[in-house]
């Protein structure tokens, strides 16, 4: 892993537990962490804190993000309106390893109320610890932005 890695990281209410463990873990791996909120368990609505986070991505600010809530779907769909932005949500190992190779993923979206904070980890370290393959893939990837 390229400890020298920015990472953006943010989530709603539901995420929030996950989140703070998240960042601990990055950091005692040596990793920068630029948190995006939100910090605490109130209800939020959850593109408030998607946007700055896949904005923290796409301008290049931070190299790579985590989101996480309950589902990843909001995180996710939110985090995808951005052309740059390629977020993809991971319930487990196998799937951040093809996020990373085949798509070149560069946000990963964590359902905290389906996986384990362990779980979670795992994937996070797998995620950033991948590259991408690039040849075909490269080209498909190429076609996903709309401009």
């Amino acid at each position: 892993m390229n400890n020298k890695m920015k990472i953006a990281i943010g989530g709603d209410h539901a995420g929030f537990e996950y989140k703070t463990e998240i960042i601990k873990f990055l950091e005692d791996l040596g990793y920068v962490v630029s948190n995006f909120g939100t910090d605490s368990i109130d209800s939020v609505d959850y593109p408030d804190f998607a946007h700055p986070t896949a904005n923290a991505v796409e301008r290049g600010d931070c190299d790579a993000g985590i989101l996480v809530c309950g589902s990843a779907n909001g995180v996710a769909i939110t985090a995808n309106k951005h052309q740059g932005i390629r977020a993809a949500i991971c319930w487990k190992p196998e799937i951040a390893i093809l996020a990373r190779q085949h798509n070149n993923a560069n946000i990963i979206c964590l359902p905290a109320r389906f996986t384990s904070i362990e779980e979670c980890k795992d994937m996070v370290r797998t995620f950033l610890s991948t590259d991408f393959e690039g040849g075909r893939h490269g080209t498909r990837v190429g076609k996903i932005a709309c401009i």
